[in-house]
């Protein structure tokens, strides 16, 4: 009898503790994190370690409840769940999924897996048991396939998500008791298969604002077709009511469409920070993002606690309209100096620093005064000079030197308006931008950038040579208006991207005069 009782003993020390595997996303990245579960002799007692935030430590309650209300007993002894490495922070209700399959496995509830290296569990649970959405099943899933990785078992409600990232098997799981049943082997849970996801893209963009409804302002029009071609900055300036948020509204409907490789940098962003649309896995439009003039540089870049992607972040490899310029904190601006140079945002806390891709177009829009009508030939305008000078001085040389266009947008007249809509439509002009993009997409292959705005200066030298004629033009050019090195730079970016819409291989003095004209006045430039 002793002998029976120490067999079963030694059976139930085998299954007190078990392992599975997790991840935590970290910036926009991935960790592989180990669940370990021990069951031992004790007062009831359930215990989360390995330097989990709050929401980890409440997982408790629901995956008690959860274990329960499925129908599936739970130990009534001492419970303790560590989450390794230990020195990493785990932040969110993801790992639910992970420490009930652990807990559930070491009481012998549920088989332990071969290859358990090779599953990967992620998943918040419901009181019932059902499994709730996850923020970053994108990020995870890349992570488990880089690190050898073979299945994720995450919420259904993910599957269509995870599945961009080919090479894994994904299970769907609609609840605990259904993942029990399926480890077990009783009832096997069909992998999720992926539609043609990607071909959506193609298409295109689709939105109610069109070029076509923009009457007048050719000038302005045209400085928007080259912005988008090359991914340039422009700053609109000009009196209220001359079209100006409107004409920035339509850029999203010219811009070229998106690569395959762009979806997925940009899905990743927006699946870290909690941002998909509902019901849609795949991000394949441009974003457009439209910040009000409150917000705080927090919002605009980044951060946190926990740090999560900002404005600037979620703009990646689309547009950040700032409209009312001048009216932002120009603290908050300030911020937009490195990530306008360097096309990624460093966020640094205590803990350490993560960085956050930025790629973006910025298009800004302002009046030339407060009051707006600085300039206006038929508006008096009623702001004194310091006041005037005051509210030029809210945008600071530097930040104004980065915009490659400045463009003054006019009011625009009563025949225009009553006019026949006669202008182009935004199809048109995105052939135009289509082109020229794709001729930068062979021009830059194997370089790691996508657009004339993105070359390096030794980029610029390869790619936008001239001819002594453009060269005493340019030396007249930055003598006479004082441009900076960075200003000359950006001239010839243009120029680039103009020759590209002309389908010339090569920059012609036409294209750097029509580059020139988009510098900003002398009194905006920086000294």
């Amino acid at each position: 009898m002793d002998l029976t009782f120490n067999f079963s003993l030694l059976i139930l020390n085998y299954f007190m503790s078990s392992k599975v595997y997790s991840a935590a996303v970290i910036g926009l990245d991935s960790e592989l994190v180990e669940v370990e579960a021990d069951i031992s002799q004790g007062l009831p007692n359930f215990t989360v370690v390995g330097l989990p935030d709050t929401a980890v430590q409440e997982s408790r309650e629901r995956v008690r409840s959860a274990v329960k209300n499925s129908g599936l007993p739970f130990p009534t002894t001492k419970v303790t769940v560590n989450l390794a490495p230990a020195d990493t922070k785990k932040e969110g209700p993801s790992y639910d999924l992970p420490i009930a399959v652990a807990i559930l496995i070491a009481y012998g509830e549920i088989p332990r897996p071969t290859g358990a290296a090779e599953n990967i569990f992620v998943g918040e649970l419901a009181l019932d048991g059902g499994l709730r959405p996850i923020t970053g099943a994108l990020s995870i899933a890349l992570g488990a396939k880089e690190r050898g990785g073979r299945r994720i078992f995450l919420p259904g409600e993910n599957a269509a998500e995870a599945a961009l990232v080919s090479g894994l098997e994904i299970i769907p799981v609609k609840n605990l008791l259904e993942l029990a049943k399926h480890l077990s082997g009783e009832n096997l849970i069909a992998p999720y298969v992926q539609n043609n996801l990607f071909g959506d893209a193609e298409a295109g963009v689709i939105s109610q604002n069109d070029m076509s409804f923009i009457v007048g302002q050719e000038h302005v029009k045209r400085a928007m077709e080259i912005a988008a071609a090359g991914s340039h900055n422009i700053l609109l300036s000009g009196p209220p009511g001359s079209g100006k948020t409107l004409i920035a509204k339509t850029l999203p409907t010219i811009l070229p469409k998106m690569t395959v490789d762009e979806m997925l940098e940009v899905t990743k962003i927006y699946s870290v920070a909690g941002a998909l649309p509902a019901g849609k896995a795949l991000i394949n439009d441009r974003p457009y993002r439209n910040p009000h003039h409150t917000a705080s540089g927090v919002a605009l870049v980044g951060g946190g606690a926990w740090p999560r992607p900002g404005e600037i972040s979620l703009a990646h490899r689309g547009v950040l309209f700032l409209d009312e310029f001048a009216e932002f904190s120009r603290a908050v601006l300030e911020n937009l100096r490195q990530p306008l140079e360097d096309g990624v945002i460093t966020v640094s806390r205590a803990a350490g620093s993560l960085r956050f891709p930025a790629k973006f177009m910025l298009v800004a829009a302002q009046n030339p005064c407060p009051c707006g009508y600085f300039g206006d030939p038929d508006h008096r305008c009623i702001c004194t000079p310091t006041q005037i000078l005051k509210y030029k001085k809210r945008v600071s040389g530097p930040l104004l030197d980065r915009i490659d266009i400045h463009i003054e947008v006019p009011r625009v007249k009563f025949e225009h308006l009553a006019g026949e809509r006669t202008g182009e439509t935004s199809a048109e002009v995105r052939s135009r931008v289509q082109r020229a993009r794709d001729l930068q997409t062979e021009r830059f292959e194997g370089l790691g950038i996508r657009s004339n705005a993105e070359m390096s200066s030794e980029m610029i030298r390869k790619f936008c040579p001239f001819d002594a004629e453009i060269k005493e033009f340019l030396r007249a050019a930055v003598t006479k208006m004082k441009l900076s090195a960075r200003a000359y730079h950006r001239v010839l970016k243009l120029s680039r991207t103009i020759a590209d819409l002309a389908a010339s291989e090569k920059i012609s003095p036409a294209h750097v005069a029509e580059a020139m004209q988009y510098r900003p006045r002398l009194e905006n430039e920086v000294r």
